[in-house]
């Protein structure tokens, strides 16, 4: 292989890197701090952050950019102790008004001795209330754990350590919404919700157990930047695209099946109350 060609593939590689969305190398360089800054503390060069909740304030940030379907992951450390009341969120967001997409993580605290909660929502089209809750079945406020969202054109999956939580399908053929049109950028923050995190407002947070902590490290972005080439979000060539990612593996579906039958404490398409008859989105199946 010449000299020449030598040149011309590594530009190809490094052009493809850049068209798809390269994974970042630290905090800095990726996102920007957009609610009190000194409430966020940098760690290991960069690497890793810290999030700090006190009486005074919550905080959070946010990525420079906003991406068009692909892959998003962190390891968090989440509070440990007595959290209840508190809520640490990582999600995506269209940060548009009027017609709403949004992808959420939430992480519900607990008194000392429970569970963690996971709450994950979708806003399609401007329209959400599609909670589900699940209880996390280790401490994750012990160590690292990573949470993934992934979104392509034919789902959207929330993993937890590559367990799939929650599968939302795109049935727009079906007449369902699905989140397709919007780039989202990604959130996250460490605030008080104490009149509805934990048991539904009935605990609340003990400021004397105050200031609570979040870590986060390993940030990974892998998706269409906007701005950036026009036609990426659309090329059935970008890797989370591929035949791999359109639907759950047989031992992913397992794992997701497990997930429901054992640590699914919440699904809004079971709550008669709020829906006599539920939305045809729960029906899709996986």
């Amino acid at each position: 292989m010449g000299h020449t060609t030598i040149l011309s593939l590594t530009f190809f590689i490094l052009a493809l890197v850049a068209f798809a969305g390269a994974r970042p190398a630290n905090f800095l360089q990726d996102f920007r701090i957009t609610w009190a800054g000194t409430h966020i503390k940098q760690l290991q060069g960069g690497s890793a952050i810290q999030l700090m909740l006190d009486p005074s304030s919550g905080c959070g940030f946010a990525s420079n950019k906003k991406y068009h379907y692909g892959r998003v992951s962190m390891k968090i450390k989440l509070i440990p102790g007595d959290s209840a009341g508190t809520v640490t969120a990582f999600y995506m967001n269209s940060d548009t008004d009027a017609v709403r997409d949004e992808l959420d993580f939430e992480f519900l605290g607990n008194r000392s001795g429970q569970p963690y909660t996971v709450q994950t929502n979708i806003y399609a089209h401007g329209k959400g209330d599609r909670e589900q809750r699940v209880n996390l079945w280790f401490d994750p406020a012990a160590d690292y754990h990573t949470y993934t969202i992934l979104w392509n054109h034919y789902h959207v999956v929330f993993s937890v350590d590559d367990v799939p939580i929650r599968v939302y399908k795109n049935n727009e053929g079906r007449g369902i919404p699905y989140p397709k049109v919007q780039p989202m950028g990604v959130y996250s923050t460490l605030w008080e919700g104490d009149d509805w995190a934990t048991r539904g407002g009935l605990e609340k947070i003990d400021w004397s157990k105050a200031p609570f902590y979040a870590y986060y490290k390993d940030f990974d972005i892998e998706g269409c930047a906007v701005p950036g080439p026009a036609n990426c979000a659309s090329n059935p060539n970008n890797w989370w695209e591929g035949s791999a990612y359109r639907q759950l593996s047989p031992e992913q579906a397992r794992k997701y099946r497990w997930v429901r039958a054992n640590h699914m404490i919440y699904d809004y398409c079971t709550d008669k109350p709020r829906y006599p008859v539920p939305p045809p989105e729960c029906f899709a199946g996986i």
